[in-house]
């Protein structure tokens, strides 16, 4: 008969469930890898996967008991690790839907709303647009590989059972969410600032002509000229976009002292 002990099970957890907790954890929160839409078991299914082709080139697992307090201790510390690489990348990707929204506003299309695909959300169509293109964006640049690889490299800087994890690597996530808004509206502050000089002429026209509809004509006008706006600002926006994403994998080398 085979029975399963408490050195049998601890032996488990060093070897294959602590690195599953991390891998688990960045995987419902990153980028494309966290999206909604993928039943759970697959995206558990390839958490496993990622954690069997890692498993040799990590360093081994402090055997701990499974019910002690340093193994809660662990646990939570994995998963926290998880959490916060794919948040960091997270940020850069609500940064542009955020400036999407503003663009979107200023165009008169802040009622046009749709499904955000990576967080099953209504978002104005213009956020939905620059998520698929970001989306498609990140995978060209293979951003989904370097993620799984200083994921990997994770573990060696920061090993199972550490301590490396304190308050002032929260303090800098917690000064990186602020991109979400100062990046956002860097990356729309061209479309947004022509967007408002269009408005200020429909205003002195209004002013100039009472009896014109400016009602009838300046909302078409204005998302002509918003699209207009987008196709030439789009490469800008993109960019910008690159170099945030470049600054979110910096931190988080920094973070994990890779």
């Amino acid at each position: 008969m085979l029975t399963v002990g408490d050195a049998t099970l601890s032996a488990w957890l060093a070897g294959f469930f602590w690195p599953l907790l991390r891998v688990g954890a960045l995987f419902s929160v990153a980028p494309i890898l966290g999206y909604k839409q993928p039943p759970v078991r697959l995206r558990l299914g390839l958490a496993v996967l990622i954690v069997l082709l890692i498993q040799p080139l990590i360093p081994p697992a402090p055997v701990v008991d499974v019910f002690s307090a340093r193994a809660f201790t662990m646990l939570t510390q994995q998963l926290l690790i998880g959490l916060l690489m794919g948040f960091i990348l997270q940020i850069a990707f609500a940064a542009l839907s955020f400036g999407g929204q503003a663009i979107a506003f200023g165009m008169g299309l802040g009622f046009a709303n749709m499904v955000d695909p990576q967080n099953g959300i209504q978002v104005p169509v213009i956020s939905a647009f620059f998520t698929l293109l970001a989306t498609l964006l990140f995978l060209l640049f293979n951003g989904h590989l370097i993620l799984i690889e200083i994921l990997a490299r994770s573990f060696t800087s920061v090993p199972i059972g550490s301590s490396a994890i304190g308050p002032q690597h929260f303090m800098s996530v917690v000064k990186w969410g602020s991109e979400i808004f100062a990046a956002g509206l860097l990356m729309a502050l061209p479309v947004i600032a022509a967007l408002l000089l269009v408005n200020i002429g429909m205003g002195v026209i209004t002013r100039a002509a009472p009896q014109m509809n400016i009602f009838a004509i300046g909302f078409p006008i204005t998302i002509l000229l918003g699209l207009a706006l987008l196709w030439l600002t789009l490469p800008s926006i993109f960019d910008g976009f690159v170099l945030l994403l470049g600054r979110g994998f910096d931190l988080i080398q920094q973070l994990l002292g890779i």
